[in-house]
């Protein structure tokens, strides 16, 4: 059976658009050649940071929300430490009401993006 998992990584402030790009790509490419669904995805874009990691006081924040088989994570995770364009990253798995949760948070979202247009 898939668990459902949220992941919410920081990248180092100092790349550009086409870098930071790229990076989210290999992860999503990642996860996707492993056989997880991605369901949800946010490039939440740059953001100050509550300490500084590596003398950085801000990054590049993104999350992926995936259902994949609990052995893929190992071998995720050892892909964040791999790339020196990762400062941070947080995975956790979800249970049914953060999973509502967040369908919840992506609709009301939707919508306001709707009553925008």
């Amino acid at each position: 059976m898939l668990n459902q998992y949220e992941t919410v990584f920081i990248m180092t402030p100092v790349l550009s658009e086409d870098q930071m790009k790229e990076t989210v790509k290999k992860f999503e490419n990642f996860l996707i050649d492993k056989g997880a669904e991605i369901i949800h995805q946010e490039n939440w874009g740059l953001r100050k940071l509550e300490y500084p990691i590596a003398k950085k006081a801000s990054g590049f924040y993104h999350l992926f929300e995936f259902k994949a088989d609990g052995s893929l994570l190992k071998d995720f995770e050892v892909q964040f430490r791999r790339d020196e364009r990762v400062m941070r990253y947080l995975t956790v798995a979800m249970d049914k009401h953060a999973i509502a949760y967040s369908e919840k948070r992506r609709s009301l979202k939707k919508e306001s993006k709707a009553k925008e247009a």
